[in-house]
């Protein structure tokens, strides 16, 4: 029996649109692969051509780009819905962009956004698939910094998959695609993207996803990914409109962020689950909540769980802004710069008391000042079965050093004089004359320094010192403690804690500190065990008011 090439209920005719194949080789539609021509229009006309024809029959399509190096120039693709662009891998199928010819153009591979082509909900993107390919955005300049200059910029995504993507050098973000709805983001490596950012602009991020373009929940895995030396976020969440719902929906598990500014950021989610990822040396935070985004509004509602959070040049958590509530659970968070965890004040409209902070069964070590810092007023924490132990790192004396022993590179300040305590620099500002430096770390003659930013060779402000000019390292903090009130505390609970130092020499002083900036108001600390840091379990320079304190081994004058 014969149909009619009709829609179906559905609205998809059982029979492709003619000339119109439903997968298409590139090398036969006009692309060369060579790495000469330019295979931006023909790219261009091919989506065209495949989006008319989805809009037709609704019948997804698919460009295959076989292996080659695909040069897109001088200008980027408007994208269209139902055509997927795949590849044979990165290093095999490679498109590499640029825009000597028209500096003005950002020249990103695949762009649809509201701006520039009216995207909204009814005007969305849909079953479009980008993978198996690299894209190289080293080629891309301006006089000034373009967010629109990613590698993919696209918004309103529906049934959107991102996967097995190489995508690095980029001006702007290198993966910067927003309000996304029923998508996955899985196995995409972004290296060294936000070139042109000087730091304070918006994007420069490795994977930036813009959010509340659909309401309370959007639907989106980032999965498997890898974020390494990106100039902002290592990966990021950002509510785009302040009159916007702040969605949830979202979950970030198993990636790895390394080396950027920040390793992964909640700019304004609610309720985003953070699992089993690693962040590492990245140069501000590991893991980072605020309210830094465009529309100033910090993630709350979240869950961090089950993530190595570790090396970070400063602090390893930093949490600032959000209101609460947010869960901190089951994490190591070791070796960082400063603070371990470290809740801030950072000023702008949601700076007052945050309320249900939970930080539970985390493992704390090594962090080269306080483990838990609290320097934002806080209400009903919980701070309940933590390991906290051999803290404050950071406990080496002022030091200074000139003359033939005395010699320096790019990422290094080595002093075959000196006998510094092992990391005891870490997170120190060395000086030079007018040229200052970050250390990541240092053994007994050598210090490592940071890059200046995450993509830089060298991590000196201005040129490399000669030998032999002196240098300057300041003392570390005199007080380091486990736990480390300076701000207003209000109804906390502080139980089951196990805080100590068992190295030798110990630096960790004080397993609880209580500075004379910070109260502590009806909290019940009960059950911790305080017993072995370096000087005293408590130290208690600003007494407590009321609640209750009760069996904290090791301190008699507070049990």
């Amino acid at each position: 029996m014969a149909y009619p090439d009709v829609p179906s209920a559905g609205g998809v005719r059982r029979h492709a649109v003619a000339g119109a194949p439903l997968l298409c080789d590139a090398r036969e539609h006009g692309l060369t692969g060579d790495g000469t021509a330019n295979d931006q229009p023909a790219l261009a006309a091919l989506v065209d051509r495949l989006g008319d024809a989805y809009a037709a029959d609704g019948r997804a399509r698919v460009i295959y780009c076989p292996p080659g190096v695909y040069s897109m120039r001088d200008s980027g693709t408007v994208w269209r819905t139902g055509v997927s662009l795949v590849g044979a891998g990165p290093g095999a199928t490679r498109f590499v962009l640029s825009n000597a010819g028209n500096r003005a153009d950002p020249a990103p591979l695949a762009f649809y956004t509201t701006l520039q082509h009216g995207a909204d909900r009814d005007r969305h993107l849909a079953d479009c698939t980008f993978a198996d390919f690299e894209i190289d955005g080293s080629g891309v300049a301006s006089a000034d910094y373009n967010p629109l200059a990613k590698g993919l910029g696209l918004q309103y995504v529906v049934r959107g998959v991102f996967r097995n993507l190489y995508i690095h050098h980029t001006a702007a973000t290198g993966l910067g695609c927003d309000f996304l709805q029923d998508c996955l983001i899985d196995g995409v490596l972004v290296v060294g993207c936000g070139r042109l950012d000087n730091g304070t602009e918006m994007g420069g991020a490795g994977i930036g996803v813009g959010i509340g373009g659909w309401g309370s929940v959007e639907r989106f895995n980032i999965v498997n990914c890898s974020a390494v030396a990106n100039a902002t976020n290592g990966i990021f969440l950002e509510l785009q409109e302040a009159s916007h719902l702040r969605p949830r929906g979202v979950r970030i598990i198993g990636c790895h962020a390394q080396g950027n500014r920040f390793g992964i950021s909640d700019w304004g989610a609610n309720g985003l689950i953070v699992s089993a990822c690693t962040m590492t040396g990245n140069l501000e935070a590991g893991f980072h909540v605020s309210a830094k985004g465009t529309t100033h509004t910090a993630g709350r509602g979240g869950i961090l769980t089950d993530c190595v959070i570790d090396g970070n040049l400063r602090d390893g958590v930093s949490i600032g802004n959000t209101p609460g509530p947010y869960t901190i659970r089951g994490n190591r968070i070791s070796g960082n710069g400063r603070y371990g965890y470290h809740q801030r004040n950072l000023g702008g409209a949601e700076e007052q008391v945050a309320e249900e902070i939970v930080i539970e069964s985390n493992d704390f070590y090594g962090n080269s000042a306080d483990a838990i810092r609290i320097d934002r007023p806080l209400r009903d924490a919980i701070l309940v079965g933590n390991r906290i132990r051999n803290n404050g790192r950071q406990c080496a004396p002022a030091m200074s050093g000139h003359g033939d022993s005395v010699r320096y590179s790019e990422r290094k300040v080595v002093d075959r004089r000196a006998t510094w305590p092992n990391d005891g620099h870490r997170g120190k500002v060395v000086r030079v004359g007018d040229r200052i430096a970050v250390v990541a770390a240092n053994d007994d003659t050598e210090l490592t320094l940071a890059p200046v930013r995450p993509d830089a060779s060298s991590g000196w402000s201005g040129a490399t010192p000669a030998p032999g000019t002196a240098y300057e390292l300041p003392a570390g903090p005199p007080v380091r403690a486990g736990i480390a009130i300076n701000a207003a505390v209000d109804s906390a609970t502080v139980r089951g804690n196990r805080i100590w130092d068992n190295r030798d020499p110990s630096t960790q002083n004080h397993g609880l500190w209580i500075t004379e900036q910070g109260s502590c108001v009806d909290c019940r600390v009960e059950d911790n065990d305080l017993a072995g840091n370096a000087d005293a379990a408590i130290r208690m320079d600003t007494p407590p008011v009321g609640g209750r304190w009760e069996r904290n081994h090791g301190d008699d004058d507070w049990t």
